[in-house]
């Protein structure tokens, strides 16, 4: 069964059919459907979408749509950080062959190096602003650490207004917690509709994308040195990670949605299942962008709402109240 079905729908859950789509939501409204008027579409079945209602074998049940959601955004997370491993191996892999001779080092088909170390502010400034000169049809970045500090936003602002002024479209990818910078607001009203943002509970690390062909990112911890990258390979590969992700986010002016269970946030919900995962306040809080002082503050707030007397206990309570895995993604508009 599993193979006929995959021969003949060779989809995920994520892009069913037009008759799968048909039949699944037909059995979601309706609570369960015939056995025979799911023959045509073994897709359904093989993606544990539909499956045998143990009282009436002729008849078949839906997955719920909360489980089927969850279920997918766990396997993007994990396929996006499996991508985040190999690209992290394929530069130092890159780094390493470059290091064993300047006449052997790999060349992008402009001629300029595929891997180039900018060491120094200075250095990755310059190379910046070259890039933004040459650029002229689109921006991608993603922007880390919560809410954006002003002095941030304006070495980076010369740039945007010049983009701006060439017609160059811009997406930039937050965490949640930036919204709440009056500094990012200002300046989403400062370069209008050049500028479309969407926010994740977590973002990878800082990237900036320059028309597809050039990238950068950072090459130590403190960001004083960075990589540019013009592997056709490497860069293609950072686009696909930037284009799952933002079809993940939710635009910046969109509200955040309601975890379904009182006294609980939308942040208490996320650090709610990092804390299933095994993760320590300091990863949470810098994967969440926030400080671990108001990490803590909310794990608190979770251990109170759920009359937790103990970590132990709030584990417990987390699994108990369905708190120990990811909220489903809520459906938000296609990108370009």
């Amino acid at each position: 069964m599993a193979g006929h079905g995959t021969d003949g729908h060779p989809h995920g859950a994520d892009r069913l059919c037009e008759a799968g789509d048909h039949v699944y939501a037909q059995a979601v409204r309706r609570g369960r459907v015939p056995r025979r008027d799911a023959e045509a579409v073994p897709c359904l079945l093989d993606l544990a979408l539909l499956h045998p209602d143990p009282d009436d074998m002729d008849w078949l049940v839906p997955t719920a749509p909360r489980e089927v959601m969850s279920r997918l955004l766990r396997e993007v997370y994990d396929e996006v950080s499996a991508g985040q491993r190999r690209m992290g191996a394929a530069v130092a892999a890159f780094e390493r062959y470059a290091g064993l001779g300047a006449e052997r080092r790999p060349v992008a088909a402009e001629g300029t190096a595929a891997i180039r170390v900018l060491d120094g502010l200075g250095r990755i400034q310059a190379a910046m602003d070259e890039a933004t000169r040459a650029c002229t049809t689109e921006v991608l970045t993603v922007q880390p650490g919560g809410i954006r500090r002003e002095h941030e936003l304006s070495e980076g602002l010369h740039r945007a207004l010049a983009l701006r002024g060439r017609g160059v479209r811009m997406r930039d990818l937050y965490t949640h917690v930036a919204r709440h910078g009056q500094g990012l607001l200002h300046y989403m009203e400062l370069m209008g509709d050049a500028v479309e943002a969407r926010t994740l509970d977590e973002v990878i690390d800082r990237l900036i994308l320059f028309d597809r062909t050039v990238a950068f990112v950072p090459a130590n911890a403190e960001r004083t040195m960075a990589l540019e990258l013009r592997h056709p390979a490497l860069v293609e590969y950072l686009v696909t990670v930037f284009e799952r992700l933002w079809r993940l986010a939710l635009p910046i002016t969109a509200p955040l949605p309601d975890t379904g269970i009182e006294g609980i946030s939308h942040r208490e919900r996320s650090i709610a299942a990092l804390l299933a995962e095994g993760h320590q306040d300091a990863v949470i809080a810098e994967r969440l962008g926030i400080s671990v002082r108001t990490c803590r503050a909310h794990i608190a707030r979770l251990s109170e709402t759920l009359g937790a007397a103990s970590r132990t206990q709030l584990g417990v309570r987390l699994a108990q109240a369905g708190l120990d895995g990811p909220q489903p993604p809520p459906v938000s508009p296609p990108g370009p």
